[in-house]
Order: structure tokens, then sequence, then C-alpha cells
């Protein structure tokens, strides 16, 4: 049975943290202007706009700040400043007892793809893959402020769906219900082996890149189906794959076409550029949510169908 966090209400006190990259202080006034119109009071780890290198602090100060909120009663959720790297460094020291007891709403991606995971997985805890702080200062437009607008829809307990057009070429038709997992596919595969590792069996596996080159995604891709996760999940969904680069002696793919190469030949839904990753616009998905997805000639649907399931 899954241990969903509590709804959020008036007051609640939400944390902003950073335990991967180095993020500004007023890279996190977007974020905080638009919770506070929601009555939430949003409180600041000592990460933020902490740090003299590319962390915000050594291992030991951004898992301490990480670790406070994971065990303060008083916070209701988490969004993480900004992704970067970090949180694989971290993720074994920390502990999840307090957390366990309580468990709050934990929101973000990119490299925080570990923790989400890693807390599903182990404790069938659901957490939010969605928009970072620095997502907002970077970007804000109405897409975001929406994807924000979902995010809240969450902690309210008011779970949506979502239905796009979409008519990609390289989508496969299919209906599944399944748990949702993943996140960012380098995350992804750099947790393979170790204690943060997907179980991918049955599961609807989400992926996004940003900034790879094409060979690089080969090499993810071709490892996840070397270990067999292509032939193993009930679903695929795809989001952004966005600032891609190429070598000078082209790779000779784009990257649907990688992309398709490994899964063309199951016989699972495949929805091709859902609007969630790097890009202008990340819709939030609940890691660790039994899901629905079908994905039509023209459209797809994925609903949240029962959070109760595990």
């Amino acid at each position: 049975m899954k241990n969903y966090p509590e709804t959020l209400k008036a007051n609640d006190i939400i944390r902003i943290v950073c335990p991967s990259g180095h993020l500004k202080r007023e890279f996190t006034e977007k974020l905080i202007e638009l919770l506070e119109k929601w009555d939430y009071k949003v409180q600041l780890g000592s990460t933020v706009g902490f740090g003299n290198s590319y962390f915000a602090g050594t291992d030991e100060e951004r898992k301490n700040d990480l670790q406070m909120a994971l065990d303060d009663p008083n916070v209701k959720a988490i969004f993480m400043g900004r992704g970067g790297y970090g949180m694989s460094r971290i993720i074994d020291e920390l502990d999840f007892t307090e957390f366990i007891k309580q468990p709050k709403w934990i929101v973000g991606f990119s490299d925080i793809t570990i923790l989400l995971n890693h807390i599903y997985t182990h404790f069938q805890i659901p957490s939010i893959h969605g928009p970072m702080a620095k997502q907002f200062h970077d970007a804000f437009n109405f897409s975001a402020n929406k994807a924000l607008w979902n995010v809240n829809n969450i902690f309210q307990n008011n779970w949506k769906e979502y239905t796009f057009e979409n008519n990609s070429e390289f989508n496969k038709n299919g209906y599944t219900e399944a748990v949702l997992v993943g996140g960012n596919l380098s995350l992804i595969t750099h947790a393979i082996g170790t204690d943060s590792a997907i179980d991918f069996k049955g599961k609807i596996l989400f992926i996004e890149e940003v900034g790879e080159y094409l060979y690089a995604i080969d090499r993810m891709l071709m490892q996840l189906y070397r270990v067999g996760v292509f032939q193993e999940i009930a679903g695929l969904i795809i989001g952004g794959f966005t600032e891609l680069k190429d070598t000078v002696r082209p790779f000779g793919m784009d990257i649907k076409n990688i992309l398709n190469a490994y899964v063309k030949n199951e016989n699972y839904p495949v929805c091709f550029d859902f609007p969630a990753g790097h890009g202008m616009v990340n819709f939030p998905l609940i890691i660790g949510g039994n899901y629905s997805l079908k994905v039509e000639r023209n459209s797809m649907h994925l609903q949240l169908i029962d959070k109760s399931i595990s």
C-alpha cells in the first residue's frame, strides 16, 4: 500500500533546498511569490545561495540541509531549487526514518530523479517530478504557471488527468495501467546497479533529457536495452529531449528515430513529445503514482486512477 503525503492547507510550510548544484538566492523569488499567493509559508534552506563551487555546499552541508527538511514535522512539502549534479553523492547518507513516519511531497526533476525514485522503490512513498525554482526564473510563462498550478492540485489532493493532442508518427497506440517511474535518462542509467536502481518491471517509464550528444543518448538507451528494461516495462512516455548536440561526424539518426529503434517492436503504448522535462513546459508527474495511459492516433490520455494502489 502506498503511503501518500498529507494534503496541504493554508499556512503550511514549504521549504526550498539545494542538494545538488549552486543556486543564487534571487532565483527562488518567482517560486516564492507564487506559493505565497496560495497562502503557503515558504522557508529557504541553508544551501540556497550557498557554496563557492559547482555545488551548493559540501556533501555534508547539502546532506544536512536536506535531512533537516525531511525530518522537520512542520515542513509539509520540499521544493528543490535546481538540479545539476550532486544527489548521488549524498543519497546513501540520508536517514529516512522520520520522513517515513510523516511523508511530505518532494518536488524536483533532473538530478533529483535519483531521490524521487529511491524513496518510491524503498518506501512506496510517491513524489512529484515537476518544476524547480530555477526553471521559473529562467523561463516563466503561462505554461510554467500552469505546471505549478498542477503541482498545487496534487498538494490539494485534487488529482488531475492529462489529455493532449499528439500525432507523432512514432507513437504506438495502446492502453495500460501501471505505476509510473523514471525521469532524467542520464540519472536513470546512472542508478543501475546501485541502491537507488529503479524496478522497471511492469511499470510505465517516463524519460527526458537535455544537452546530451546523440551518440551518448543512444549509449544510455543501449544500456537500458541490454539489461532488459524495454522488454519488461508496460508503457513508455517520452518527454522533452532538448538542446541536443551532434558530433562533427554526424551520428546519422535524429533523436526520435534513435528512441523509436528501441521500442518499435514492443507491444505496449508509447507516447512521444509529452510536455515534461527541461524545456519551456514541465507538467508534473507523480513518481509512484498508479496511472492509466491511453495512446490513440491523434491523442494521449494519462490519468491517475487510484492513489491507494501499490
